[in-house]
């Protein structure tokens, strides 16, 4: 780490030259004359940007077994995340590259860190509660795919289940509401002093252990508990019940970022809210700046030409294949020395609250289906999501305006509900058996209400939309208001 910090440029470069190197004598190594290539320039220039539609006709190849067509070695596993538009979940190759030197790497490092900053740490003297996602995995010609936590948990070292509970019999489980359960039987016996999870997922998790238990908070349970590493949604949403449940002053939050398509950064000092960009992980980075992303002035930028407070969407070339690959997140530099970020969001609209990564093509697909099945017509409409508060769990709220109102309000909720579920496998997931998610809630919206918003903000005509889908409450707020009057 000592040397990507002090040559971040260096070990960038040296990265993308052995990632171009070994995948020469692939299909795409061939198209795109890989030997040839022997700088950054010449990359950009030869090898197109893409996106998730551009690598599925090659992913499904390589899920049917196919090899050497984006990466050297067989591709055995596929992560599986939500989808595009034109697909409900996307598969996104795992090589044993990137679990070995990504994931794994991303593990025993963010321990080291937290570990020089903690030297007191007790750590070691218990057990480290996971909660993964889905957990069933599909096998096919020789090839399976799942939720990545399924894949890294089903490839870790046998030694590994020793330190951590539940055991992988209870976090390989598929039905949620029995592994819930089994979670909350197993680990309440252990002693536990770490937790790693998605915040939605874990909140519904330890306020089970706390109904179960009966105690006031978790340390209650766990009293030697010291640390949550936490990621894949925001988690400031979430910061006053984590508070209220680990009281303590000393107890440390540590957030990551990573992803199906691999580990890119992760909190390297106590109570920071900077992210460290890790730089040695088989992954090099790119960055298209937001003021032209999209447009024909689009232009990616090594990491070498990045500045602080601008915000950039996420380019990836990674050891399991993905070159020069759109994941669809923006992050934010706060340091340049060493290079630290924030995670800002989407390049597109979304609610990404709870982990549903619900799309704009997402919504508009549902309620186009959900219009058909109840006869009815939309003007406009946005969404965003009710947090969590307690036990309460969290839901989707909807203002919507009709040309043609349902007759029926309670049949559209519901249809509106299934179609989403139809379209995109992680809301399905989030409400299933109302684990995280209960149904959407909808507000019919007065005549012009968006209209007069656009009105209110000077925004009439030209290019301004109504903000459709979005992580916060801020337009939901103030429509609701406006729609009382």
């Amino acid at each position: 780490m000592e040397l990507f910090i002090k040559y971040p440029h260096e070990v960038q470069d040296e990265l993308l030259k052995n990632l171009l190197t070994k995948a020469k004598n692939t299909e795409i190594g061939r198209k795109y004359n890989f030997p040839e290539i022997t700088n950054y320039n010449q990359f950009a220039n030869r090898v197109p940007i893409q996106k998730y539609e551009d690598y599925e006709a090659c992913i499904e190849r390589s899920r049917q077994g196919e090899n050497n067509i984006f990466w050297p070695t067989p591709i055995k596993w596929f992560a599986k995340s939500s989808g595009t538009t034109s697909a409900k979940s996307k598969f996104i190759p795992v090589s044993e590259d990137s679990l070995e030197h990504c994931h794994y790497r991303a593990g025993k490092d963010l321990l080291c860190m937290y570990l020089n900053n903690n030297p007191q740490s007790q750590f070691f003297t218990g057990k480290s509660l996971r909660l993964g996602g889905s957990k069933e995995i599909y096998k096919n010609n020789g090839t399976a795919y799942g939720d990545l936590s399924a894949i890294l948990i089903a490839n870790m070292p046998f030694w590994a289940e020793y330190s951590s509970t539940p055991g992988n019999e209870v976090s390989l489980m598929n039905d949620w509401e029995v592994k819930m359960q089994a979670i909350v039987n197993e680990t309440i016996k252990e002693n536990v002093t770490s937790l790693a999870g998605v915040p939605s997922w874990m909140l519904v998790l330890l306020n089970n252990i706390l109904e179960t238990t009966g105690k006031e908070n978790l340390f209650e349970v766990w009293p030697n508990l010291e640390v949550y590493f936490h990621g894949g949604v925001s988690f400031d949403p979430y910061a006053p019940q984590y508070q209220k449940i680990l009281p303590k002053e000393d107890f440390r939050f540590y957030e990551i970022y990573n992803a199906s398509e691999g580990f890119f950064a992760c909190q390297d000092q106590n109570d920071s809210k900077e992210l460290l960009l890790m730089l040695d992980y088989g992954i090099y980075y790119e960055f298209i700046p937001m003021d032209s992303y999209g447009s024909e002035n689009e232009k990616a930028i090594p990491l070498s030409e990045v500045e602080t407070g601008k915000n950039y969407a996420v380019i990836i070339t990674t050891n399991a294949g993905l070159w020069r690959y759109k994941i669809g997140d923006t992050v934010k530099f706060t340091s340049l020395s060493p290079y630290r970020i924030k995670v800002t969001g989407r390049t597109k609209h979304h609610i990404n609250a709870f982990g549903e990564e619900l799309i704009i093509e997402n919504a508009e697909e549902a309620l186009k289906k959900t219009s058909l099945v109840t006869n009815c017509e939309i003007v406009d409409y946005t969404a965003a999501p009710i947090f969590m508060e307690g036990k309460e769990k969290g839901a989707h709220e909807w203002i919507i305006e009709f040309k043609n109102p349902p007759r029926d309000f309670e049949k559209f909720r519901f249809e509106l509900d299934l179609a989403l579920q139809q379209v995109n496998s992680d809301y399905e997931a989030k409400r299933y058996n109302n684990m995280t998610l209960n149904m959407p809630k909808i507000h019919q919206a007065r005549e012009k209400l968006f209209y007069d918003w656009l009105k209110k903000h000077d925004k009439l005509g030209g290019q301004h939309k109504i903000p459709r889908l979005s992580n916060s409450r801020n337009y939901v707020e103030e429509l609701l208001n406006m729609n009382k009057s």
